[in-house]
């Protein structure tokens, strides 16, 4: 018998060697209800079972019976992992106009600069450029 496979006794006498899995198992929000359904209907000592041939720890089914009674069906589906976004997508385009708009403040005044230069650069040359008034 190997020592990494699960021993699950059947109706005979033989024992059934189940291998473990080898990733982490998701369940669907119809799997965690029918689970969740089938647990509400076991009689005394069936539960057990149950969660052996499901192959869950009882925590998982409390949870679920929790988010079952607290969001209704809506909340059996599956959360993201770890923290919230701290922005969403609004944040992320807002930040991302903030950036251009600073990026073309610094041109302009670049821009506004050279200008300055040209006029001084002019005055000392003596050269005399037409100004156009607007009207």
């Amino acid at each position: 018998m190997p020592k990494s496979g699960r021993v699950e006794q059947g109706s005979g006498s033989a024992a059934e060697v189940k291998a473990p899995p080898k990733t982490r198992r998701v369940f669907s929000p119809a799997e965690k209800l029918r689970i969740v359904r089938e647990a509400a209907a076991c009689g005394r000592g069936e539960l057990q079972e149950l969660l052996r041939r499901e192959g869950i720890y009882s925590s998982h089914l409390a949870a679920w019976r929790r988010s079952l009674e607290a969001h209704g069906v809506e909340g059996m589906t599956a959360r993201r992992r770890g923290r919230k976004a701290k922005y969403d997508a609004k944040d992320h385009r807002i930040q991302e106009l903030e950036k251009q708009l600073r990026t073309a403040r610094k041109e302009l005044e670049v821009q506004q600069a050279m200008l300055e230069l040209q006029k001084k650069v002019s005055r000392l040359l003596g050269i005399e450029f037409p100004t156009s008034e607007k009207q």
